[in-house]
């Protein structure tokens, strides 16, 4: 984000939004499942936790940023996000709320067994030990 390309960069700058929150910062509200594997909540949380710990494999990432309905932001702050605007947006078909998730606490919530959850641990204690190191 912050280049233009995301569409969440829109609504960023209309809104106030802190300007800590965009450092390191993703659009993940465009994540696509082929209808015949969706099954339910649990996909999608499966299919976000894998996304996002993929990418943070290669991308240093600590902000994700999505706009969504009101039903998929009660879904997301599920997985570890917040309504940072509600109403950020409308269109014909509704509003929009602006939603944010910090990425330590969304790979938290998205960790279902305990290997998932010793992987985030790992990848946690990988990026603190890669900000401590000196320049």
């Amino acid at each position: 984000m912050n280049q233009g390309l995301a569409p969440c960069d829109k609504l960023v700058r209309q809104h106030d939004i802190p300007e800590g929150l965009l450092d390191e910062s993703w659009e993940v509200g465009r994540l696509v499942l082929d209808p015949q594997y969706r099954s339910g909540f649990e996909s999608l949380k499966r299919l976000l936790f894998l996304s996002l710990v993929d990418v943070l494999d290669e991308h240093p990432v600590d902000n994700l940023f999505a706009s969504c309905s009101p039903v998929l932001s009660r879904l997301y702050r599920r997985f570890g996000f917040s309504v940072l605007v509600k109403d950020a947006c409308e269109d014909a078909e509704g509003s929009y709320s602006l939603i944010h998730g910090h990425v330590p606490e969304v790979l938290r919530a998205l960790a279902v067994t305990a290997k998932e959850r010793a992987q985030v641990d790992r990848i946690l204690a990988l990026r603190h030990a890669k900000e401590a190191l000196p320049c």
